[in-house]
């Protein structure tokens, strides 16, 4: 069971958005052995969602509204603790991130840009792939779109 808080930038606490920057840093700096600047001046205008399970974070997303990412909505920042993705906390985090999107924003196009080798797992939500693939940061991306 995930427990999931949704917060804007000012909402985040110093210790929770140090966890999150320690997710993020742990799953796509160190774990995929990319150097690339994670803190790039976009947080404070996105939505955060973070999913706790036994009071640590374990998942996050981060959600823009159309514009300000995308021309859509976006959904970027998709990150699960490495020995918590067993447990289905992916899509919770995703179908959370969406739901927000769905229903407070009251928008229904989501765009965000996926690692390739996580297609399956973001066509399952609903996600359809848009061109061809990219490198993002050396690592291989599709522009992804859910309607």
């Amino acid at each position: 069971m995930m427990t999931i808080e949704i917060k804007a930038f000012n909402e985040l606490t110093l210790n929770s958005l140090y966890e999150v920057l320690q997710l993020r840093t742990e799953v796509f700096v160190v774990e995929q052995n990319c150097p690339y600047q994670d803190v790039d001046g976009k947080d404070q205008k996105a939505m955060h969602i973070l999913g706790y399970h036994k009071e640590q974070l374990v998942a996050y997303t981060r959600v823009f509204k159309p514009g300000y990412y995308f021309d859509n909505a976006s959904i970027g920042r998709v990150v699960v603790k490495e020995n918590a993705r067993q447990y289905g906390f992916g899509k919770d985090i995703m179908k959370a991130s969406i739901a927000f999107i769905e229903d407070t924003l009251d928008l229904s196009t989501i765009e965000l840009s996926a690692q390739t080798y996580l297609k399956k797992f973001y066509n399952d939500l609903g996600f359809q792939e848009i061109g061809e693939g990219y490198l993002e940061d050396d690592i291989p991306h599709i522009r992804m779109i859910k309607k």
